[in-house]
Formats: structure tokens, sequence, C-alpha cells
């Protein structure tokens, strides 16, 4: 329908501009005839709608680049080496898909204030860093979460600071927008905030140690992986990560709202990835096995199946017994 539209509007036109012509123009290639004039038109609608299509399939055709969005300081999920590369759990994990996608991966830091004008803008095509699904379900579409997390408190080792409620006439640090700060200022722990001496919000975690380096923060509210990472970065026993976890929460890759066909496309990787062992290899490289969940579901869908089974057998083998008893 839209090509018979096409040619005729062209077609239209052509006829409009033969009969507006200078008729002292002896420079025209046609014979000026109408026949003549809407055959070249046709001619011409039929290349334009070819363009228009070819244009087309190359925009739906299949992707070459996944860009994912992440904070570079924040470690190990996605962070600067000492080469000078972004490197991460999380962003190795993004290299394996793509690499079995063929795609190329984009590496793109980002402001973690500004991740959702980033990812709704089309800047980046998913944020994949250490993201916290909880108290953020409705916001984005999720993949399935792949790591526990906890978020906690460190402190220094001679602080004298052994539970929360030490912390009460604290100074305390965060970073800004963070899934900690998120917690801290969650209904369950607004009598814990309330309690600090002060909350103050940092850019990065790297100031917030910084911070209590210094002595100008006594305590850090960061994810567990985070705080490990960054404690094994420094002098052994000098800091100590409290028992008492502020909240437990999970990770997941966060694409914008609607987009489950990325999402799927994304999630089926990393499950082959799962799979073939390789996101246990990664996880132990960057020390987070311990908080790894992928495929806890499926696990214990299988141990329910294995409990229904031996239920099942045992049924059947005192059905047999009482049989022979009454024989």
């Amino acid at each position: 329908m839209k090509k018979k539209l096409a040619l005729a509007l062209v077609a239209a036109m052509a006829v409009g501009m033969t009969g507006c012509g200078s008729s002292d123009n002896g420079g025209s290639t046609t014979d000026g005839s109408p026949e003549a004039t809407v055959k070249e038109s046709e001619e011409a609608a039929e290349d334009a709608a070819g363009d228009t299509a070819d244009a087309a399939a190359s925009t739906e055709g299949e992707r070459t680049t996944f860009t994912v969005g992440f904070d570079a300081e924040y470690p190990p999920y996605g962070y600067m080496d000492e080469n000078g590369e972004y490197t991460g759990f999380d962003l190795e994990l993004a290299q394996a898909v793509c690499d079995l996608k063929g795609w190329e991966l984009v590496k793109t830091p980002i402001n973690w204030d500004s991740k959702d004008m980033e990812l709704n803008s089309g800047s980046i095509d998913c944020i994949w860093n250490g993201f916290t699904i909880n108290g953020r379900e409705d916001d984005y579409t999720w993949s399935d979460p792949y790591l526990n997390n906890e978020q906690v408190m460190v402190v220094a080792a001679d602080s004298g600071i052994e539970k929360l409620d030490d912390l009460a006439g604290k100074n305390v640090v965060v970073q800004a927008a963070s899934a900690a700060l998120d917690a801290l200022n969650s209904d369950d722990n607004k009598d814990l905030t309330a309690s600090f001496g002060s909350l103050t919000e940092n850019p990065d975690y790297n100031t917030a140690f910084m911070n209590l380096d210094s002595g100008a923060a006594d305590a850090i509210a960061v994810d567990i992986g985070v705080a490990k990472y960054q404690l094994s970065q420094r002098e052994e026993g000098k800091y100590v990560i409290l028992d008492e976890p502020i909240q437990s929460e999970q990770y997941g890759i966060g694409f914008k709202k609607g987009n489950d066909e990325l999402k799927d496309t994304v999630w089926a990787e990393v499950l082959k990835l799962y799979d073939a062992g390789e996101v246990d290899k990664l996880a132990e490289q960057y020390e987070v096995a311990d908080m790894l969940c992928i495929g806890s579901d499926n696990e214990e869908s299988a141990d329910k199946k294995d409990d229904t089974a031996d239920d099942a057998d045992a049924d059947v083998s005192e059905t047999e017994d009482t049989e022979e008893a009454a024989e």
C-alpha cells in the first residue's frame, strides 16, 4: 500500500513539473509525453522504495555492539586496572556474552547519579555493575539475580565499633545514589540512620575509603563485595567488616523498561556460560564465588523433585510390603 501511494505521489509530482516546465528549454532529454513521464516516475519511485527497504533492513539487522554502562570505581565488578584497562567480574562476564554472540563490547563508564538518563536515552544498552534489584524492581527490566549481596559497615579495627548500635554519634559515609544509601534511608533502618552523628554522600567508594583512612569518617556503608576488595588492597588487619549486615539483597542486569528481548537474549548466554562453568571461574577469580546465586532456583527445584521421587519410592515399597504381608 505504501509503495503504491509513493508511486502515485511521485508520478503526480512529475506530471505537474512537466506541465510547469518552460517550453524554451531545449535541454530536455525526454519526449515530454505523459506516458514517458509516468514511466520514468514509477521507476524513480521503485528505486526510492528499494532504498528505504534497504535502510530499514540495515536498522533492524543483527546487533553488532553491546554497550554496558558501569561505575568505573566499583571493584571488583567494574574498575580500571594497573594497565589502564577497564575490567572486573561484571565486565568480563559481559565480554564472555559478547564473544558468544559475536558482538563488540562497548564499555561505557557512567556517573552513577545519571545512570537512568544514560539508559533511557539509549546511550547504553544496560547497567551491569553490581546493580541492586531490591527497591528498584519496577524501574527497570531485570535479568534474574546472579549474585547475593549484603550492605555492610566497614570500620577501623581499633575503633571500638563492633556492632551497628555502636555507630550512634559517629560520622558515616556512603556513595551517592547507591544501594547502601537506599538501605540506610529505608523504613527498616530509619532508627539506625537517625542515630548517626552525620551521614555524608561521597561520589565514589575510593573517596569514601580515603575519608576513612584520614579519620574524617568513622564508618563506610558499602556492598560486601566492594568492601572485601577494598580491604584486600589495604594494610592487612587495619579495617574490619561488621558481622551484622545493614540489608541483604541481590544483583541483576538492568535494562531499559520494556526491553525484554535484549534481556532474554543476554540472560540466555549467561546461563550457557554458567552451565559451562565459566561463571564459576570468573567468580573465583574475583573472589565473589560465595555470592553466586545463578541456578539456585533450578537446584532447589531439582532437590524437591529428588525428595518427591524418594517419597514415591518409599510409598511403593510400603505398598509392596503390605501386599506381601496380606498374602
